[in-house]
């Protein structure tokens, strides 16, 4: 009796869940990068620098050029990702591939670069901080960028003090000569916030840098004379030096109370340190997701490859 061959039917199909997972993803990706890239170009077009090219000698440092440049790489990676998904293209999907390759090649890069050249960074920082404080009134970019840095990130005035603002011309202490308001003072960002506040002053830190300034607070006295004569009494026990530097002391004290005197580049290195783990986390994370993103892309391509090879 002859022997009866069984033919296995070939069910292998692409992944419908794998390929609109990676769909799914790069369109939010595509049009984040589009807005973003939106927004910067916006920018530009406010500052007018499409016809002022002249403007652009410190591209480097425009926040609105970086939008541009990160929009612009996550606009092209979540385009390869979602239409090459889509349209099941191979070619694409190995575009996105490679492109999610070299994007984590280069953060990896940047990260040991980071640790290596630790004080080359900070020095690269702080000139570029300087030159921010330097053309501070000239970009509302650049102005808004180091407002958010001083008033809602690091809480910090200059790049290592109060004083770095001598580098503006509409701070530095001689501008009170031709007339200018803001002479000897500081951003209003350099200001510490009061929560009884309820609109922002502008003008908190007009003359803080003066050696004559005066705190407002402090017009009348505030102690009882109980107090204020234990006060007296313990002050007259100490040392003669206490006593001539005690002024001093207590008008730093007394700034202190209105602007913030650590500089900028010692409370972003305090942040990272307090906060070290999270940036590794996220770092550990992105690095996962963009690993991820390159097998499943690398899977659809073997699927649509098997279903190519049924068709010969």
């Amino acid at each position: 009796m002859p022997s009866i061959r069984k033919y296995r039917r070939d069910t292998t199909e692409v992944s419908c869940c794998l390929k609109y997972v990676i769909f799914g993803v790069n369109v939010l990706f595509w049009f984040l990068g589009l807005i973003v890239l939106a927004v910067g170009i916006w920018a530009w077009t406010e500052k007018d620098t499409f016809s002022n090219l002249s403007r652009l000698t410190n591209i480097a440092l425009d926040p609105a050029f970086i939008f541009i440049c990160c929009g612009t790489i996550t606009f092209i990676i979540g385009f390869t990702g979602c239409i090459g998904a889509l349209r099941e293209n191979t070619c694409l999907l190995a575009c996105y591939a490679v492109f999610l390759a070299l994007l984590l090649l280069a953060e990896m890069t940047a990260g040991i670069l980071f640790f290596v050249f630790k004080d080359w960074i900070k020095t690269q920082a702080t000139t570029g901080f300087q030159t921010f404080i330097t053309h501070y009134r000239e970009d509302p970019d650049q102005q808004n960028l180091i407002d958010w840095i001083q008033e809602e990130w690091l809480q910090c005035c200059g790049v290592e003090g109060p004083r770095d603002w001598d580098r503006n011309a509409y701070f530095n202490c001689s501008s009170g000569v031709v007339g200018s308001r803001e002479a000897c003072g500081v951003p209003f960002s350099c200001c510490r916030t009061k929560p009884q506040d309820i609109i922002r002053n502008k003008q908190c830190g007009y003359d803080v840098r003066k050696p004559t300034y005066q705190v407002s607070e402090h017009v009348i006295h505030e102690r009882g004379c109980l107090v204020a004569g234990e006060d007296w009494l313990q002050r007259h026990f100490a040392p003669v030096a206490a006593s001539v530097l005690g002024p001093l002391a207590l008008q730093n004290y007394d700034i202190a109370k209105i602007i913030y005197e650590k500089g900028c580049l010692e409370a972003a290195e305090e942040w990272f340190d307090h906060n070290l783990l999270v940036v590794a986390t996220s770092a550990v994370c992105t690095a996962f997701a963009q690993i991820l993103g390159i097998c499943f892309a690398q899977n659809l391509r073997a699927d649509i490859f098997a279903q190519k090879s049924k068709w010969h």
